[in-house]
């Protein structure tokens, strides 16, 4: 068993770091470490505590300090993934040009505590034995005969801290707290809870509340916009029945609440989608134009891979570059996607929970949500990527402005006020908020937060048909004062015109050509994923020669395409013709029918 060397020299217990008083660090990072000293010198304190920081506002930094705060003799880092480990890494390294002790003026001197990192085979244990603070992620620990901590005392380490802690109460961390049990705990994030609702582990010590960041300049100011139609019309479809409904606003804003189909409905109809399309674009152009800035971009929350490429399709016919991020897309693809956002050569990325935690661009202005959040973690998560202020732009100028636009049957008003009392809350509020279980034996990863929206044919689901009279109605995120606001609230319910913003939506038009382009595209991306999906359910390998009964060559992946393109375009009576002919009718038709289509492809090719 692998032991504390007796010649490794403290750092942590050893330096004196300067803090109080350091005008380099951010007021959250002092006040965050007071408490935390504060917390661990007192009479039997809790072992794991929570500290809450919005993004933007240091909480990496923290991290650097927060062994300093309780005089640690080996402290363990563990991050959500791999892209926060590096950043964590860089922060930490003497040689980085990031490094945190150095860059704020913690330490002066030549002496800093020792890093080391645990990734794949290129450590080893005397890496760790000569260390301070041990740094990596999540996935490099788990399972309970894990090489590391097999072979590690339980006294290795004094201070466990998790980043991106909300992450934490799930049971492939809980490894960590029983393998080092004497090991004090500090969890870090930007929200208290997580995409189930559960509340990050630990009593919260600290909480600095957005409204303070925004004061501060530390974040972007923001505002939210909803998509308020008159009067919408949907299909909605019993078996082989259909009718037209028409329903006013306040009907609309009851289904988005109880009606979890009609949710999914909103943000994948083609008519509803292109409203929250259209709102997007034209808040981005009033930035752009205000600040000069064309580099300012739009973030697009999705469903899943079809949904992200039919978002990619409409801002792309509406002549916007655009693209998408995917965890179930090789890492080369998601990297040339993330190359093309840091040249500046998309104005909108489209995502499902893939520019999560750790992803900086600050250069995001524009929120778009085109999924459904259950719960405030995952949208302040979400919202976050907006919130980073600008370098070397003055954080009260109008390039600082973020901007979030969504569709009021999305139902993701009641999450837009959790995020206002987030924003403005202290530690009072999050003291509120209750952490309910969830079923015994059931792991973070396996719970979704559009678990209500999950993946069924489009047949089964209400389509939008269209919509009368739609305004974006101006939401603030921190509201004045509370006086003013409630004597605002009882004018409305009286009927009496307060003088806010009730902004006609002005649709955008995209040429014939850009739309059949672009919908040409679509069609060939949705069929490479009909493909990936029949690979997957016959456990067939990509470039496996199973199929390729012909002996023509061709891999598993061509023959089934080759099946599904042959399929698709005798639906439209186009035999063998190239489809870069096909007119939008044909393309549309295509589109609607796909996923009978591909069944059809499947049936013949596997009847064979």
């Amino acid at each position: 068993m692998w032991q504390r060397s007796d010649l490794k020299a403290d750092q942590f217990a050893l330096l004196n770091p300067s803090i109080a008083g350091n005008p380099a660090l951010r007021v959250p990072q002092a006040e965050a470490f007071q408490k935390i000293s504060e917390h661990f010198a007192s009479e039997e304190p809790a072992r794991e505590v929570g500290l809450v920081l919005p993004v933007g506002c240091g909480k990496s930094g923290l991290l650097a300090l927060a062994p300093f705060a309780v005089g640690a003799k080996r402290a363990l880092l563990v991050a959500p993934n791999v892209g926060i480990t590096g950043q964590l890494v860089a922060d930490l390294t003497p040689s980085s040009d990031r490094f945190f002790y150095e860059k704020r003026g913690v330490l002066d001197g030549d002496i800093f505590p020792e890093l080391a990192e645990i990734r794949g085979t290129s450590t080893n244990l005397s890496d760790l034995e000569s260390a301070d603070i041990v740094v990596t992620n999540i996935q490099q620990l788990q399972r309970d005969n894990n090489k590391w901590l097999s072979q590690l005392d339980e006294d290795f380490f004094d201070l466990i801290m998790f980043d991106e802690g909300h992450h934490n109460v799930a049971e492939s961390w809980d490894t960590l707290r029983a393998k080092f049990p004497r090991a004090r705990i500090i969890n870090v994030s930007g929200t208290p809870s997580r995409a189930d609702g559960r509340l990050m582990a630990g009593e919260i010590i600290y909480n600095y509340p957005i409204r303070e960041a925004v004061r501060n300049g530390y974040v972007k100011r923001i505002s939210g916009h909803r998509l308020n139609p008159r009067t919408l019309r949907y299909v909605r479809r019993d078996g082989d029945d259909s009718h037209e409904i028409e329903v006013d606003l306040d009907e609309v804003k009851r289904l988005g609440e109880e009606d979890a189909s009609f949710r999914r409905s909103i943000v994948s109809s083609d008519e509803s989608l292109s409203t929250i399309a259209d709102a997007s674009i034209r808040k981005l152009r009033e930035l752009r134009e205000r600040s000069g800035d064309n580099r300012l971009k739009i973030i697009a929350s999705a469903l899943n891979m079809e949904h992200c490429k039919q978002i990619v399709a409409k801002y792309t016919e509406r002549g916007l570059r655009a693209d998408f991020v995917h965890s179930r897309q090789e890492g080369r693809a998601n990297d040339l996607v993330h190359s093309k956002l840091d040249r500046h050569e998309l104005d909108v990325i489209v995502q499902v929970r893939k520019l999560g935690e750790g992803f900086d661009h600050p250069l995001l202005a524009v929120a778009a949500v085109f999924s459904i959040f259950s719960n405030l973690g995952p949208f302040v998560q979400f919202v976050g990527r907006i919130m980073r202020v600008i370098p070397g732009i003055d954080p009260f100028d109008q390039e600082n402005e973020g901007v979030v636009v969504f569709h009021v049957g999305a139902n993701i008003t009641g999450v837009w006020q959790d995020f206002q009392e987030f924003a403005e809350a202290d530690r009072d509020w999050l003291a509120q908020l209750v952490d309910e279980d969830i079923p015994e034996g059931l792991d973070e990863d396996d719970v979704d937060p559009l678990s209500d929206v999950a993946a069924r044919p489009a047949g089964e689901l209400p389509t939008i048909t269209s919509q009368d009279d739609v305004r974006l109605e101006d939401l603030e995120l921190l509201s004045g004062d509370p006086l003013v606001a409630e004597a605002m609230r009882l004018l409305r319910e009286a009927g009496v015109s307060t003088g806010e913003q009730f902004e006609q939506l002005r649709r955008i038009q995209p040429t014939r050509q850009a739309s059949r382009q672009a919908k040409r595209k679509l069609l060939d991306e949705r069929i490479k994923t009909k493909v990936g999906q029949i690979l997957g359910r016959r456990h067939l390998q990509h470039g496996g020669r199973d199929l390729d009964r012909t002996r023509r060559g061709r891999n598993n992946f061509q023959v089934i395409k080759g099946a599904i393109d042959r399929q698709a375009n005798s639906s439209v009576g186009q035999g063998t013709k190239s489809r870069s002919q096909f007119s939008q009718e044909e393309l549309d038709q295509i589109l609607l029918g796909l996923d009978e289509i591909a069944e059809t492809a499947e049936r013949e090719l596997f009847s064979e």
